[in-house]
């Protein structure tokens, strides 16, 4: 597993895998650079989600695939957005944050987790599912320029500062980090054994 294609068409997600797998010496390329299509997320689940793009990424390359499916849930909206973080901001994130933060306020419930699931897609076709998440609170503003997404409404428990302020000590804690922690044995060992 010398090569690996990150199946995400999304730059900043592609900026924290690349840092994450660097200490591995794993070649990482993505869906979007190699011009995939992205499949539809048809599954009910962060795990199922980034199975259908792992699968979709390995088939399409010919190369092992690793998939994350990750989104922010909010106590205040019944764990939403979840798997439609996306679709929920889409090319509004400020009005997102503003609806999510109105949401928080109104039921006086701050409480906000991230959960990412990351999918492995061997060189022989198996796969595996990781999940990994990361509990916190809803800023009561956005701050931070750092991160993307929902990076600067979200402050992690045993922090002041949100995802967006953190900067690179967000790529050691987040949900994506705690995922990948449970991966990296595993990808270590098949780089090794190349």
């Amino acid at each position: 597993m010398k090569k690996l294609v990150i199946a995400t068409h999304n730059p900043g997600k592609l900026d924290e895998f690349r840092t994450l797998l660097a200490p591995l010496g794993c070649e990482v390329t993505s869906a979007g650079e190699l011009g995939l299509p992205e499949p539809p997320e048809t599954a009910p689940d962060f795990a199922g989600n980034a199975r259908i793009k792992a699968l979709a990424a390995a088939k399409a390359s010919g190369l092992p695939a690793l998939a994350d499916d990750s989104g922010l849930c909010v106590a205040a909206l019944n764990g939403q957005p979840g798997i439609y973080s996306a679709r929920y901001a889409g090319d509004d994130y400020a009005g997102a944050f503003a609806k999510i933060i109105a949401a928080a306020k109104a039921k006086n419930s701050w409480a906000a987790w991230f959960t990412c699931a990351l999918c492995l897609v061997r060189s022989d076709g198996s796969t595996a599912t990781y999940i990994g998440e990361a509990n916190g609170r809803i800023a009561p503003e956005p701050r931070g320029v750092a991160g993307f997404g929902y990076d600067p409404i979200f402050i992690p428990n045993g922090h002041e500062q949100s995802y967006a302020e953190l900067g690179k000590l967000k790529e050691a804690i987040s949900h994506r980090a705690r995922a990948f922690e449970q991966i990296k044995a595993v990808l270590l060992a098949e780089v090794k054994a190349e």
